[in-house]
């Protein structure tokens, strides 16, 4: 059975700011969860590249900000999910 890595993605003022100037999403995961797994998911999901994955947690969650590569707009990822 596969589980389900990103939880939901996170919408924030701040956030949009990234989405738009540094091309970066950022998702809510669970804490178990690796750099690794979280690159990999968005990779396949959104038919994206990532260029890095930084992570902090908070509570009980993980917060991933992801950065795409240049050549794929995190603008057209968000409103893909309806985000924007």
């Amino acid at each position: 059975m596969k589980t389900i890595i990103l939880e939901k993605i996170k919408l924030t003022e701040k956030v949009v700011r990234q989405i738009e100037a540094d091309n970066v999403l950022v998702f809510v995961t669970d804490r178990a969860i690796s750099k690794k797994d979280i690159k990999m998911e968005v990779e396949v999901l959104f038919n994206v590249k990532v260029e890095k994955v930084r992570t902090h947690t908070l509570k009980n969650k993980k917060l991933a900000h992801v950065k795409l590569k240049a050549e794929y707009p995190a603008v057209d990822v968000a409103t893909k999910l309806g985000a924007m």
